[in-house]
């Protein structure tokens, strides 16, 4: 069906032609329903007339969240000459949606170069949407040990070394943090601490309790010549293989790209701040430069539902346009 994207086992990523409708996708809001481990796509547009016949309604629940990445405050270079204004335009989005999330979560990169007048600034936009922030870092918050601890002070309070869960509405919230030791081309590490407390967290949960992850860099290789994926994460997706429902929620790499893996589905996410290319069309990733006027097309942030009665999770892109 060509709703579906393809996973080939056969390499580290999704097959091509299951990237390249992935990137069809990155200019237009979409929702993902994961049933059973399997990925369907519907266009927004789809959505205000009904999907399937059924009414909108029928894939809400009762618990709903944001997400937002890569804001990269600081940042004002000619991909985005104010990174400040696309983050205030997400927020304004996130304020004037329809009904209200249980609460946000931040998949890192929050600044640029870590500094705090650009924590400040995030803080006091991403508070204009009064919820909740979960924050998992990205490797431009945690440049050394010094913005590693001012980091923490700010978006990781009890988080010991940046990772830590939660429980709501249901669902087992897991944030990890893989961008300290960084290995070959910049791929993310979880490291043996980290890896050691995910297992035993998990150890209570039983097997039908559906789980979210997210952290920064993507848990699955995308393109480890340009450090999109982390080198250690097999283990951390043994640990979450007993669980009938799984969703990874990423940032990192500026794009919507989607895989589902037996009942694991992962999703990145775009930025609030610039675009960066797709894997291969580029001599190496980086602010990606759009048209004038089509920068908001790149941008967006995402919306997720759990409906306790049943096994979908919808994942909701929009963008800023």
């Amino acid at each position: 069906m060509s709703g579906y994207i393809v996973h080939d086992h056969s390499h580290d990523g999704i097959d091509r032609r299951g990237f390249l409708k992935c990137m069809a996708w990155a200019g237009a809001g979409l929702i993902c329903v994961v049933k059973g481990g399997i990925l369907r796509s519907y266009s927004l547009s789809q959505l205000a007339q009904g999907r399937d016949g059924k009414a909108m309604e029928n894939i809400g629940g009762e618990l709903s969240f944001v997400q937002i990445s890569d804001s990269h405050i600081g940042f004002a270079k000619p991909a985005n000459p104010d990174a400040r204004l696309t983050l205030n335009a997400a927020i304004d989005k996130i304020m004037g949606a329809p009904g209200k999330p249980a609460f946000m979560i931040h998949t890192g990169d929050i600044s640029h170069t870590a500094t705090a007048d650009q924590f400040d600034d995030a803080q006091q936009m991403i508070g204009r949407a009064k919820l909740d922030v979960h924050y998992s870092p990205g490797e431009h918050d945690i440049l050394d040990p010094k913005t590693r601890d001012a980091y923490l002070e700010r978006f990781g309070k009890g988080a010991g070394g940046g990772w830590y869960s939660f429980d709501q509405g249901g669902v087992h919230f897991v944030s990890l943090n893989n961008v300290v030791d960084l290995k070959k081309n910049g791929l993310g590490s979880l490291g043996a601490d980290q890896l050691e407390w995910l297992e035993d967290d998990l150890k209570g949960k039983s097997a039908s309790t559906p789980i979210v992850v997210f952290c920064h860099i993507p848990l699955w290789m995308i393109a480890p010549e340009w450090g999109w994926g982390t080198e250690d994460s097999a283990q951390a997706l043994g640990y979450l293989a007993r669980f009938g429902s799984v969703t990874v929620l990423n940032g990192h790499i500026h794009q919507l790209l989607q895989k589902v893996e037996g009942n694991v589905a992962f999703h990145t996410a775009r930025s609030t701040a610039f675009p960066q290319p797709a894997p291969g069309t580029a001599p190496a990733p980086g602010p990606m430069k759009v048209p004038a006027g089509e920068l908001r097309k790149w941008l967006g942030v995402r919306d997720v539902v759990y409906a306790p009665t049943s096994t979908e999770l919808a994942v909701t892109d929009s963008n800023l346009s």
